[in-house]
């Protein structure tokens, strides 16, 4: 009959998403890129190329 505070998932879920905010923010302070450089729009030309590539060819592999 004795019942706790904190317990089951809704007690964990509130230390995950307190951990997972403070890993976003390390994340968004590791990271100096500069958006303007001509080198960050080519390599982000390339990754989308690959990508769209990747995704031609899972879609063609899903219709046999």
């Amino acid at each position: 009959m004795s019942e706790r505070k904190g317990s089951g998932a809704t007690g964990n879920k509130d230390k995950t998403s307190d951990r997972n905010d403070d890993q976003k923010k390390e994340a968004q302070e590791d990271f100096d890129i500069d958006m303007d450089a001509p080198e960050t729009e080519r390599a982000a030309v390339a990754i989308q190329s690959q990508f769209r590539k990747f995704q031609k060819k899972k879609q063609g592999s899903d219709d046999s």
